[in-house]
């Protein structure tokens, strides 16, 4: 488990500084499949997770909403036949923040469980 997997998310205001590019690349060292992708010019998180079947996807997608509302801070998920898209980005600055790295590690360790 990594180090971003065990910190907490911090409080994120409109303002909030968003990481930049020099960090963003040392951060997705701890969380290597994830990718960087831009949504109309915002910055998100994403990944892929592959499932035997639609229950596996469903039941992995009820367990990232559960630290998603632990933490405060909710993704956008795709859930389909064996896979679920997690995406995270901070709304409230329109990018990417600490935060969402940490749920991306987060995210990766629902798979340790």
């Amino acid at each position: 488990m990594s180090a971003l997997s065990q910190a907490s998310c911090e409080v994120c205001r409109v303002g909030a500084p968003k990481v930049s590019e020099s960090e963003a690349q040392e951060l997705l060292q701890q969380i290597p499949e994830w990718s960087l992708i831009d949504v109309d010019g915002i910055q998100q998180l994403e990944r892929q997770y592959k499932f035997k079947n639609f229950a596996q996807a469903m039941a992995f997608a009820n367990q990232l909403a559960e630290v998603a509302e632990t933490e405060g801070h909710h993704p956008g998920m795709l859930v389909e036949w064996g896979k679920v898209t997690v995406t995270w980005w901070s709304h409230s600055i329109k990018g990417l923040h600490k935060n969402d790295f940490v749920m991306a590690a987060k995210t990766d360790a629902l798979l340790d469980e």
